[in-house]
């Protein structure tokens, strides 16, 4: 009842959320024995500043926090957990505490939220269960000496995460709301975090996202910018995304107004009051507050509303009275033609024929060069492999370290975490590659983006690749599919469009997935070969191509490009006609992207027309003797 009744306050009108927890604490001057009282007497560290404590040490003024906020006109009140994962209280060896301190939490607040309800029976108000986003970040480096250190684990915060989400849930929250992010990767560990819980629980509840934007470069401190932060998350299907802390309401106005034109779910803003002076305190007074967020309101961007750092219950009463009124943000459609992967950066694919080029170099199994270079830990070199490949011109890159020589997983580990550190590679969407399910997951836990996983197929059958397919989704990936089945290898076109069909209907029907996040690639096999039967793997490739995409709509399709010219290995005049010819075909017939080596492709129209002839005579088995000649 109560998940209803929010969605349905949303649609009526602009919710209202709390102001700032510390603020308001920090006006009740309260000393290092308040933190301590009845709990943490003989506690060997300080803890004066640890305000999560005092839930459990001084419950009275946590709860008439929430009451004033309530009372100035709150909808929904944040619990008093902005720390409450292992991780924040390791700082002050708390972490045996984590599930007391969220419970009492959430005791405080519902006491708060009854009490208030007692006073005014009409008020229907909310307890949302805080989670903020460590002291760790899952993407950049402590160390500046070694980019590619990680001062905790995808694991370890996951997992911190977890207990913390189990204790909210078991107190009774009614929302979930993680809030200020500053890196999306750990965030996508607190989705994971979620849904296990979520699980275990038995029950669910809405999730609110909060995002902030540390400066006017217009992206969070890991570098993301608000339209890949959205792609990156939108699989979570949030109740509300938005920002909040950070800037303050005037700068960050154009970034709520991106997110309010993409994200088709309801948008929340709640800054600080202002950028703070140079005393660390916040100055803006809430006359100002209310009515730069009543601009935002009066043209439309806003469903949420609320108050961060500095902001007070006085700011919330200003708010409160500056939305009175007004209607809430219109929620737009999403755009279900349009894929959407990202790395630091948004790349969108439109219906519209626009080959997508992903570099192919950064690939142990095509690569020797890179091989050699992983093989003796050259990452530096490596990643200049990387580096060459974007200024090229590939869109994406896809990264392989399926090496028997290797431990694939730790290679894949380093290297995207080397890859994070440098923005001109990392702003681009990273192609997880691997035939071994551990090395794509290592892989998934790494990239801060919306990656693509390359790739499962139903070779096993359906049960894991089902199993598969959740877990990428859970990750917030895109998939690519291999026209591959319990058979084997798909090499007609009728074979290609049967398996592709077949998993594209479980990935849509029973994992979840939207149509714009599953590439095909029905196998673009070597011709040439002296087999006659390789002579129509071309032409099957092309009509398996347009065929795919009429029964997979909104799929994408992508092949392995290099694979058609095996036979001319070492021949590269003929090897990049072969190539550019087939791609111009391709992409007619609906190819949306290939693996390819982005500096070594020769335009269309400049290929010499005997070249040409002779190429497109293999290409669509055009003559007996094609190869010969």
């Amino acid at each position: 009842m109560k998940n209803a009744s929010l969605h349905s306050l949303l649609q009526e009108r602009i919710v209202l959320l709390d102001g700032g927890m510390g603020t308001a604490l920090q006006a009740y001057d309260l000393t290092e024995d308040d933190y301590r009282r009845g709990h943490f007497e003989d506690h060997a560290s300080s803890l004066k500043g640890n305000h999560d404590l005092l839930c459990l040490t001084a419950p009275a003024v946590v709860t008439q926090v929430h009451l004033d906020f309530l009372r100035a006109g709150a909808d929904i009140i944040e619990t008093n957990t902005f720390s409450g994962t292992s991780i924040a209280q390791a700082d002050y060896g708390l972490e045996a505490r984590v599930r007391d301190i969220n419970l009492a939490a959430v005791k405080v607040a519902r006491a708060a939220v009854d009490q208030l309800q007692g006073e005014d029976p009409t008020r229907t108000c909310f307890v949302a269960g805080a989670i903020g986003p460590t002291n760790r970040t899952l993407s950049i480096s402590p160390d500046v000496n070694d980019p590619g250190m990680r001062a905790v684990t995808f694991e370890e915060v996951r997992d911190a995460y977890e207990e913390q989400i189990d204790a909210l849930l078991e107190g009774g929250v009614d929302v979930l709301l993680a809030e200020t992010v500053f890196d999306t990767l750990n965030l996508k560990a607190c989705i994971v975090a979620i849904e296990r819980c979520f699980e275990r629980a038995q029950r669910k509840v809405p999730v609110m996202l909060s995002v902030t934007i540390t400066d006017r470069s217009g992206r969070t401190l890991s570098g993301q910018t608000i339209g890949a932060f959205w792609s990156t998350v939108r699989h979570a299907a949030p109740l509300t995304v938005g920002l909040n802390c950070a800037l303050g309401a005037e700068l960050m106005r154009p970034y709520v107004a991106e997110l309010a034109s993409i994200a088709d779910t309801h948008v929340s803003c709640y800054p600080n009051a202002g950028l703070p002076n140079a005393f660390g305190e916040y100055d803006e007074d809430p006359e100002t507050t209310a009515s730069q967020l009543k601009s935002f309101a009066t043209d439309g961007l806003l469903n949420v509303v609320g108050g961060c750092c500095g902001t007070t219950v006085e700011h919330i009463r200003a708010i409160k009275n500056a939305v009175d009124g007004l209607a809430p943000r219109e929620l737009p459609s999403h755009d279900a033609t349009r894929s959407r992967y990202a790395g630091l950066e948004l790349l969108e694919l439109d219906p519209r024929p626009n080959f997508v080029m992903i570099g192919e170099r950064t690939n142990v199994t095509g690569s020797r060069k890179f091989a050699r270079l992983i093989r003796e830990q050259a990452y530096d070199e490596a990643l200049s492999v990387a580096l060459e490949q974007v200024r090229g011109g590939a869109n994406i890159i896809d990264i392989n370290m399926d090496e028997g020589m290797l431990e694939s997983e730790q290679a894949m580990t380093t290297f995207l975490n080397l890859v994070a550190s440098e923005p001109e590679i990392a702003r681009v969407p990273i192609m997880i590659d691997s035939s071994k399910w551990s090395v794509i997951e290592a892989g998934l836990k790494c990239v801060q983006g919306k990656p693509i996983v390359n790739s499962i197929s139903l070779k096993e059958g359906e049960s894991q690749f089902l199993e598969q397919a959740r877990k990428i989704r859970r990750y917030g990936a895109a998939v690519v599919v291999m026209a591959f089945d319990e058979v084997g290898q798909a090499e007609t076109a009728d074979r290609k469009v049967e398996i592709c069909g077949r998993a594209f209907d479980l990935l849509t029907q029973r994992a979840g997935f939207d149509a714009s996040d599953i590439i095909f690639d029905p196998n673009v096999l070597a011709v040439a070969t002296g087999i006659e039967a390789h002579a129509e793997f071309g032409k099957a490739f092309i009509e398996a191509t347009a065929r795919i995409k009429t029964r997979c709509p909104g799929a994408r399709v992508s092949g392995g490009i290099s694979n058609l010219s095996f036979s001319f290995r070492g021949n590269n005049v003929v090897r990049e006609a072969m190539h550019s010819a087939f791609l111009y075909h391709a992409t007619r017939a609906g190819l949306d992207m290939g693996i390819v080596n982005a500096g070594q492709l020769t335009v269309y129209d400049d290929i010499p027309a005997q070249l040409l002839e002779l190429v497109e005579d293999v290409l669509f088995n055009r003559r007996p003797d094609a190869t010969e000649r």
